[in-house]
Parts: C-alpha cells; structure tokens; sequence
C-alpha cells in the first residue's frame, strides 16, 4: 500500500519534526558555546561514565553498574558547579537572542566604534613600529585563553590599546582578546601554531595568530615590531601587509552584517539543502 505526501505530512508529523529539529538545534548551540572551553574536555568524561554504564548494564557488572547509577544520581549537582561559568554564559547568550536583542543599528554603530578605536591604535602603532596582538572572539568561545590574561572589561578605544602595547609596560607582552564589543583581557598566552608553511621570517605573536585561527574561529589582528606591517588571521588563513584600506574593509565585512545580508544567507543555505535531497 503506497503512502501519500498527505499521509506523511500529517499534523502529528510535522510536530516530531520540529521536536527532533528543535533538540539538535539546541544540541549544537551547546556544543559551540562549550567548544574552546575546558568543559569539552570534562564532557569526554561524561561520555566515557555513560559508555561504562551502557557495558555494565550489558554484561550484567551489578556493581559496575551501581557505582555508575550513583556517579550518575550524584553527577547533576557537580555539573552545575563544574559547568557554572559555561551555563552562566550560556544564559548570557540566551538573553541576547532575537526576543532580547537589541537593534541591528545600535550593534553596529558599537561595531563601528570599536573598528575606529582598532584602526586608530593600528595607525599609531604601525608607523611606530609597536607590536601588538589583537584577538576579537566570534563564534567559538575564548573561555580558556581568557582565563591566562589580565582582566580589564573595558571599552575597545585607541588610546587603551596603544597603552597596552607600549613596550616595557606589564600589559604589552601577550595577546589583547575582545569579547562582546569590550577588552576582555591584555597579556593572554594563545597557542603557538607548528605549521611549516609560516614563513621563516614572521614572529611569535605571528604564530600564536595562526595558532589561534586553528582551534577557533576568532580573528586576530598582527602588528609587526619589525616591519610595522598589519596581518589578519582567520580560519587557519595569513593575510600579510593589508594597507589601511585592506583591513578596514575586511573587518567592516566580517562584524558588521546588515538584515540584507542575513536574509542571502538563509536563502543560500536553504537553496544549497534543496540542491542535496535526493531526487
């Protein structure tokens, strides 16, 4: 007996699927926002007591299995310790969700400020030959290397970061990282990248640039001490010696996105979903 699309798209239907698309939304919203945390490594744990449980159930290990069945009972209340700062982010971005958010032209206009404060330090430093590492968080959380550096918590301007990067000062050695539009931290350690394709000539801070864009998505922003050049990392990427022009437009493009642009990008996603079903 053949079935009709009338009989599969059904009420009922199209309720488990917007169940089933709702719990993988929600799964993989979790999983960027642990993703460059500690708790990626504490769920590995997690992982390995559920897989202990699983044998121990099917082998019949009564004892395994009840040491597992407590660990388990008892493990909620340690996840809300050992999760705390994750899940006291995780509601900070549930609160900047659409029903929350504030005005597309107020987040950019922020955005704007923000790029003329970097441009302004760049400007000063590049002539001057000062060198700097900028990093600014997107997607991926920076939770970790946060933690290595000096909080500050203060607004993005070009006079605190020129300060910061002025040599002989305690804040100038290691990695200024933004986060949300504000200086989160000034002298973090970010992981230094083993690529053989950097080239021989660049730096340290142009390797823990690199570095970063491999585990993460953020974008970072290099002034030579030597050279006085500017360098843009993302996604594994080296874009050496941009011009002013350059990397203003390339950060105008990567943080600032328009309601236009939002809509092409939901539109090309869902033309490239239609394009993979199978006919």
């Amino acid at each position: 007996m053949s079935m009709s699309w009338t009989d599969i798209l059904t009420l009922q239907n199209l309720m488990r699927m917007l169940d089933i698309a709702v719990v993988w939304y929600f799964i993989y919203k979790l999983i960027m926002l642990i993703k460059g945390t500690k708790a990626v490594q504490l769920m590995k744990g997690i992982i390995v007591i559920l897989v202990i449980k699983f044998i121990s159930w099917f082998l019949n290990l009564q004892t395994v299995s009840y040491i597992m069945d407590q660990v388990i009972n008892w493990g909620v209340l340690a996840l809300v310790v050992i999760f705390q700062p994750e899940i006291r982010r995780g509601l900070e971005h549930l609160g900047r969700t659409a029903l929350f958010r504030r005005s597309s032209q107020e987040i950019n206009k922020e955005t704007e400020n923000m790029i003329k404060g970097l441009d302004k330090a760049i400007q000063y430093m590049s002539k001057r030959r000062i060198g700097a590492l900028i990093t600014l968080q997107m997607s991926t959380g920076l939770e970790d290397y946060i933690e290595t550096g000096i909080p500050l918590d203060a607004d993005v301007t070009g006079e605190l970061l020129i300060n910061i990067f002025i040599p002989n000062t305690p804040l100038h050695d290691g990695a200024v990282i933004i986060r949300d539009g504000k200086i989160a931290v000034a002298a973090a350690y970010l992981p230094l990248s083993e690529s053989n394709l950097i080239p021989k000539e660049l730096g340290t801070r142009h390797r823990a640039a690199v570095g970063i864009s491999e585990v993460t998505d953020a974008l970072t922003i290099v002034v030579s001490e030597e050279t006085g050049g500017v360098t843009i990392t993302k996604n594994s990427e080296l874009l050496r010696d941009l011009t002013q022009e350059d990397y203003l437009r390339y950060l105008k493009t990567q943080l600032i996105h328009t309601p236009v642009e939002e809509k092409n990008n939901i539109r090309i996603f869902l033309e490239g979903l239609f394009k993979r079903r199978p006919k």
